[in-house]
């Protein structure tokens, strides 16, 4: 564990069905809150030990997420490799379902990386432990981009009033990534009153939100150097490093984005600078919390009520961050294992 706690050992359950192109593993981290659950990616990977590796790196990461979300769930992942060439996305899925009901309720899945509702379909022909299905009516699932746009937004406001004891409207934002989650997250912006900087590598994508909400587009590069107060990683991870957090302008660092710090002593950076970071699995769990409600048969009312605790909780951490004078990121980790070791309520 990050801060020094023990756990039982992680446990890598291994995957391989030849003939439907089947090969990867799942790793279950932790199952004291409930099942281990997590999504299944499906990546390029170029060997076995890479699947391995970020197999545990993300069965870890969600134990982290599901915990500090109040979520009756403890830690998993599949990770499977995609096989060269073309394949036959059904009979690869049905038999990653058929493995997941082998391990009777241990390990929830769901879409991730790489992976999507019709492919959870295919899981589910043999196997009730998957959510990221499709939608019904009355129920929570669907997509879940809002959900995590709408917690990041929640944590951004209460981040702000931690830093400067204000809303966002009239403050600059600078979003890295404007994609379903970070578009969803420049519209709550919007509303709010807040300016609008947005970079991502898809031009097209970029303007239209540059008409819709009057964004100015900023290159990717540049994106991080402009004069805001909050910077917002929506893209992939590893955005802060060295030479970003050295030049940062903003003040406050809060974005949809998964592993944000691109090596664990940037948070001690960030503290010396005096920039208060949200850390990204406090802030990001919208997603996991309606899949969750997904599988537990709940409704949107329930799943925007969990949402809705991640702002109160974000500034928690960083109001302990600065009494205790740690790293936003240790006090959330310290939170998260303590928690992580109790069943759920």
């Amino acid at each position: 564990m990050r801060a020094g706690q023990s756990m039982p050992p992680m446990e890598f359950v291994r995957l391989l069905d030849e003939a439907a192109g089947l090969d990867g593993v799942i790793a279950i981290h932790s199952t004291a809150r409930g099942p281990a659950a997590g999504g299944c990616r499906l990546w390029s990977y170029p060997d076995a030990a890479s699947v391995m590796a970020d197999a545990f790196r993300l069965a870890e990461g969600m134990s982290y997420k599901n915990a500090m979300a109040e979520l009756p769930f403890g830690g998993g992942k599949a990770v499977l490799r995609r096989p060269a060439g073309e394949f036959d996305r059904q009979a690869l899925f049905e038999a990653f379902g058929k493995a997941v009901q082998q391990l009777e309720g241990r390990y929830i899945t769901a879409e991730d990386v790489g992976t999507s509702v019709a492919d959870m379909e295919y899981a589910g022909r043999h196997t009730r432990n998957v959510a990221g299905r499709s939608a019904r009516p009355g129920f929570a699932g669907g997509d879940p981009s809002p959900w995590t746009a709408l917690g990041v937004f929640e944590a951004m406001k209460a981040a702000a009033r931690f830093r400067f004891e204000s809303a966002l409207s009239g403050m600059t934002v600078a979003v890295l990534g404007v994609g379903s989650v970070g578009g969803e997250l420049c519209r709550l912006l919007a509303e709010a009153g807040a300016r609008l900087m947005i970079a991502d590598i898809d031009g097209p994508r970029c303007d239209r939100l540059s008409d819709e909400f009057g964004a100015r587009i900023v290159s990717v590069e540049g994106i991080a150097d402009v004069e805001a107060e909050v910077f917002a990683p929506c893209a992939l991870g590893g955005a802060l490093d060295e030479a970003t957090v050295a030049t940062l302008r903003a003040r406050v660092v809060c974005g949809a984005a998964n592993n944000q710090l691109a090596a664990l002593h940037i948070a001690e950076m960030l503290v010396e600078r005096g920039i208060a970071y949200a850390p990204d699995y406090v802030v990001n769990a919208g997603g996991i919390i309606n899949v969750s409600a997904e599988y537990l048969g709940e409704s949107a009312g329930d799943v925007r009520g969990r949402v809705m605790r991640i702002g109160p909780r974000t500034y928690a951490v960083l109001e302990e961050a600065a009494h205790t004078g740690l790293s936003p990121s240790i006090v959330a980790d310290r939170m998260a294992e303590r928690l992580m070791l109790q069943p759920a309520a």
